[in-house]
């Protein structure tokens, strides 16, 4: 079975992550959400895959390549070009990047799936294709309700009683929503759809393709199954699914590692001063090391080779490999990360802008010296959030 998978994106919620990283490849406790993706249609015989890249698109290809190492076989279609030895990103837009493939080798040849690769799911995907079939649908959505107070955030889709979709609202006012059944971005498609897809120029398919296919009288189908969806839209999404994993509350998905500690979980090379004090859901990166009288309370999730110095509080949080806390320093559901200290709601500053360098720094780095105390190294953490 063949999919796509968008990867084009620059991810501008979700900043300061995206800054280094492109939205597929943030990690998820080491794993980046796209792998995960990939995972899950590996599940389900989509072994064939197609990825459309733009955006740091060297990320995702370096670390995917061919496929082979997760079972599969993908291929890359760069939206952009060379110029003056720079790349020049030009993405293309969700229905715009399927159409270019197309054109490109005439992949789509037979049903195929296509997926947002930003999104952590576990839907399935082969009952999915059995209604799709079924349906005898050009296209297929999957849908899934939520809150109403969040239908803002999404394409809302209005649908009768057999299932086909009558209309779209794309992120309308709560007030004016017509249901709370949203576009999940999870998609099957006939290669009829072509047809309706313009070459060569932005084509989104939420937006245009879908309304465009009603227009013309196509049959377009949505199906709501019961299924974790947790999409990574802003830094307070990334949060929240660190957490959710941690947790153990995301099928399919589980903290890697050996449990040292009941709930606790550490890579190779981990080693913990005798009167630390970890209490899970908390896990702890290869070579990292806690010093004496650290407390962590999770859930937490500690990188790669990070160092806590002796006295380090840490009440939930993230931090990236080889972050280093001094001595005494608290940090209260905090993210470190990509050399900025960040809060849930996406608010940060930079680490060496506002000279916390001698609070948290790079453990490859010699620490920087301050005569501060702990409880002044927390205070300018808080106080320069504040500031921002």
């Amino acid at each position: 079975m063949k999919a796509m998978i968008l990867a084009a994106g620059k991810g501008t919620r979700v900043r300061p992550l995206t800054n280094v990283l492109p939205k597929p490849m943030i990690p998820l406790i080491r794993k980046p959400i796209m792998e995960a993706i990939i995972d899950h249609l590996h599940r389900h015989a989509f072994d064939e895959i197609y990825i459309n890249t733009s955006y740091l698109s060297h990320a995702i290809e370096d670390y995917f390549r061919d496929g082979d190492r997760f079972g599969v076989s993908i291929a890359y279609s760069y939206e952009g070009k060379l110029v003056n030895g720079e790349f020049l990103d030009q993405p293309l837009g969700s229905a715009g990047g399927m159409r270019r493939i197309q054109d490109h080798c005439g992949f789509f040849d037979q049903t195929f799936a296509v997926l947002c690769g930003d999104a952590l799911i576990d839907v399935d995907l082969t009952e999915v294709l059995r209604f799709h079939r079924a349906s005898g649908a050009l296209a297929t959505i999957v849908t899934k309700p939520v809150p109403r107070e969040e239908v803002s955030k999404y394409g809302v889709v209005v649908t009768d009683d057999s299932g086909r979709v009558l209309r779209f609202q794309e992120k309308p006012k709560v007030a004016e929503a017509a249901s709370n059944t949203i576009n999940t971005g999870i998609y099957l498609f006939e290669p009829q759809v072509f047809d309706h897809i313009p070459a060569g120029v932005e084509y989104d398919i939420g937006s245009q393709l879908f309304p465009r296919l009603i227009a013309a009288g196509e049959k377009v189908c949505a199906i709501s199954l019961p299924f974790e969806w947790v999409d990574i839209g802003c830094v307070n999404d990334f949060w929240n699914a660190t957490r959710l994993i941690l947790e153990g509350r995301v099928q399919g998905l589980k903290v890697p590692g050996r449990e040292i500690r009941p709930g606790v979980f550490a890579g190779l090379g981990v080693t913990i001063a005798p009167d630390a004090v970890i209490r899970g859901p908390v896990y702890l990166g290869s070579g990292t090391r806690i010093g004496s009288g650290v407390h962590i309370d999770g859930p937490a999730m500690i990188g790669a080779n990070c160092v806590l110095q002796a006295g380090v509080r840490i009440r939930g949080g993230i931090l990236g490999d080889y972050t280093r806390v001094t001595e005494g320093a608290l940090l209260d559901e905090r993210i470190v990360f990509a050399g900025k200290f960040i809060e849930p709601s996406g608010q940060a500053v930079d680490l060496v802008d506002t000279d916390m360098r001698w609070v948290l720094g790079d453990a490859r780095t010699p620490p920087a010296e301050h005569p501060a105390h702990a409880d002044l190294r927390t205070a300018m953490c808080e106080a320069a959030l504040a500031a921002d």
